[in-house]
């Protein structure tokens, strides 16, 4: 596969207090009236993130309207999230759409502890509200260090999840050999994660996996992610039970630019169809802080 990039879509300028640097982890939804909505995660003048959203004339590579207001914010003091909250996935039922998101709290042994959140937006409102105070999956015996970005999908009565776990925590950064897990629940809600490495590493060098995005075209599964040694590229994955996974890179079809937004390093990848074409939402240099970009799927 070879992917086309379009460009630079967004990178905030200092546009709201929440808002002022960063557009990391993008997720897109085709809504009804064409356009693409694309949530994503801003920091403010702490560095606490914020998920907001946009609306994306893909026709015209155009945006239409940016929100003022946060669409989920820190939590409060204390709780899983009062360091900040980014961008995880979206799952659409017939009744409400899922927002799952991952909560930060700021270390002081290690950098950071994860845990993952959800917020419900019920059919008939426009809001999105916290399902709980409480994660809706943190560390236990099978995650103890800590857990990252999530991707969900439902089939049928069954959801599942693949999330990235610190295997151990060390002295520096690329000690905690971070990868991709996988769990299961019957209502999107109570998950029990099933030990199970879903995306491994290839190599001594690298140390993290992380921000799945995984699709089943017909009798496979397919995953991007972002996978780091020296810094992040995007990976390609398939698997024929979406359990296990057989690395790909090399099919990857996109790595970084020779000069740019996204010179250095490339991750966070989304992937979604619509009207006929397969697009990806992807970020470049440092984390999200050039903002992001789109890429479409060169068909043969």
């Amino acid at each position: 596969m070879i992917w086309k990039k379009l460009g630079l879509i967004f990178c905030p300028e200092n546009n709201y207090p929440w808002m002022l640097t960063h557009a990391a982890n993008p997720v897109a939804e085709s809504l009804d009236n064409g356009l693409i909505r694309v949530y994503f995660s801003s920091r403010d003048a702490n560095h606490c993130s914020s998920i907001g959203q946009l609306e994306f004339d893909l026709e015209n590579k155009k945006i239409v309207s940016l929100s003022s207001t946060p669409v989920l914010g820190p939590g409060e003091t204390g709780t899983f999230s009062d360091s900040g909250s980014s961008m995880g996935c979206i799952v659409k039922t017939s009744d409400a759409t899922f927002l799952y998101y991952l909560g930060w709290n700021l270390g002081t042994t290690v950098p950071w502890r994860n845990s993952i959140g959800l917020a419900v937006c019920p059919k008939e409102k426009a809001k999105f509200e916290l399902y709980s105070k409480a994660p809706v999956l943190d560390r236990s015996s099978v995650d103890p260090f800590s857990i990252s970005y999530p991707w969900v999908l439902k089939e049928g009565s069954l959801w599942r999840m693949w999330y990235g776990s610190n295997l151990q925590w060390g002295a520096n950064q690329n000690d905690m050999a971070h990868l991709i897990k996988y769990a299961e629940s019957s209502d999107g809600i109570h998950w029990t994660p099933k030990n199970i490495i879903s995306i491994n590493f290839k190599n001594q060098d690298e140390y993290a996996i992380s921000k799945p995005c995984v699709i089943k075209d017909g009798d496979i599964y397919r995953a991007w992610y972002s996978y780091r040694g020296k810094g992040y590229r995007i990976g390609y994955a398939e698997s024929p039970d979406g359990i296990t996974f057989e690395r790909k890179d090399n099919q990857a079809g996109i790595t970084v630019s020779d000069t740019g937004w996204d010179s250095e390093t490339v991750e966070y990848p989304y992937v979604l169809d619509h009207k006929d074409n397969r697009y990806m939402f992807y970020n470049g240099n440092r984390y999200g802080l050039t903002g992001f970009g789109l890429a479409i799927l060169e068909k043969n």
